[in-house]
């Protein structure tokens, strides 16, 4: 009997991959232009999910490697807002279960926002804890944003219920504790840092999107208060708003020319 290519599509979204089994090799032999078309597009999104679970054992290596010498609650730390010339720099700290299996997350600035939001919502839910820390653009004129966003990940830190026994670090050193290391672009290569990455970013974008509420004329919903065309523009038509970081240049030198 001949299988009608509904019924192998069916049967292909039931089955696991294995380019050798024999229903595959029956289906390759097809001569039907809609089956050949239903394989290759079957083999493809297998392939690419087998692609996703070797990124995932690669993100989560340093996570295994510590989970080994014997640490158990382990901690990504990451920031987002360090270059805009507006708004706070927001960290997230979070220690995500031993046997965190979600496939797709990455560096936050490499997801679309849908993505990011999808992630955000599952790290939210799934999550041993996590730890948020807001630093307004007061704050960093008052220390710096270097020092500003050592406070926010400290503080993320602080927040987490229970607390972390070894702490992942994108980029910066922070002498949290002695049990910590500094990862450079800890955000792809650690599954905690990236899962703080998507946290911290998703928080800031949402404060930015409230921002261009309140102060409308710098395009803060779509620049997230970064020195884009449209909001150097504001800066030149507007001078400076509320949220905006004096330390700056380029907001310096707008509040020079209105004051």
């Amino acid at each position: 009997m001949i299988e009608s290519i509904s019924t192998i599509k069916a049967k292909l979204a039931e089955l696991e991959f294995s380019m050798q089994s024999d229903y595959i090799k029956r289906l390759r032999s097809d001569s039907r232009k809609g089956v050949q078309q239903v394989i290759r597009a079957w083999e493809k999104k297998q392939q690419q999910a087998q692609e996703s679970l070797l990124k995932l054992q690669e993100m989560k290596q340093f996570e295994s490697e510590y989970l080994k010498a014997g640490y158990s609650r382990i901690a990504g730390v990451d920031e987002v807002g360090r270059g805009p010339l507006a708004g706070p720099v927001v960290a997230a700290a979070v220690i995500l279960p031993n046997d965190f299996s979600v496939t797709g997350i990455n560096d936050s600035k490499q997801l679309s926002e849908e993505k990011r939001q999808y992630y955000y919502d599952i790290i939210r839910e799934q999550a041993v804890s996590i730890g948020i820390s807001i630093q307004s653009h007061e704050v960093i004129d008052q220390v710096n944003i270097y020092e500003a966003t050592k406070l926010a990940m400290a503080e993320a830190l602080d927040n987490l219920d229970p607390a972390p026994d070894f702490t992942l670090i994108d980029a910066m050193k922070l002498g949290y504790s002695k049990q910590e290391l500094a990862i450079i672009k800890g955000d792809t290569k650690s599954i905690s840092i990236a899962a703080a990455s998507i946290i911290a970013k998703v928080t800031r974008d949402s404060l930015m999107k409230e921002a261009e509420q309140l102060y409308p004329g710098y395009d803060f919903a779509h620049n997230m208060g970064y020195g884009t065309k449209l909001h150097l523009a504001g800066l030149d038509q507007q001078g400076v708003c509320p949220i905006h970081r004096l330390t700056f240049a380029p907001v310096k030198a707008a509040n020079s020319r209105f004051q």
